[in-house]
């Protein structure tokens, strides 16, 4: 089993930057691919980047490619996303996934969630 907690949320005005932060614990060493979702109020949840756990290879959403960042600690413990020039759609919350095989952009395939953290972007 792998557990995962998600730090980093808050409030920001339009065009400022966060980053959050997942720990994973457990058997991480295990694990094969990371990711980042986020669901909005009464919207379904939505792919935002992944990043193979070894590969160190990023995939991301069209509607945050350059301006998001996901990377992991040399630990392989530790995942983040690196958020700039947010915007106010960008505000939901942002739950970091983890599997043990490869899982693409589903998020039915992520087996290890964390419990959620607000983003909210302000104009």
């Amino acid at each position: 089993q792998v557990q995962l907690v998600e730090s980093g949320g808050g409030l920001v005005q339009d065009g400022g930057s966060l980053r959050l932060s997942c720990v994973a614990s457990g058997r991480p060493a295990s694990l094969v691919a990371m990711a980042w979702f986020r669901e909005a109020p009464g919207k379904e949840r939505e792919f935002v980047a992944n990043l193979g756990w070894q590969s160190n290879v990023p995939l991301y959403a069209d509607s945050v490619k350059g301006r998001f960042t996901i990377s992991r600690d040399n630990t392989k413990t530790t995942f983040y996303l690196q958020m700039n020039s947010l915007e106010r759609r960008d505000t939901a919350t942002y739950y970091c996934a983890a599997s043990l095989y490869y899982a693409g952009v589903d998020y039915s395939h992520y087996a290890f969630w964390g419990q959620g953290t607000q983003v909210t972007v302000s104009s």
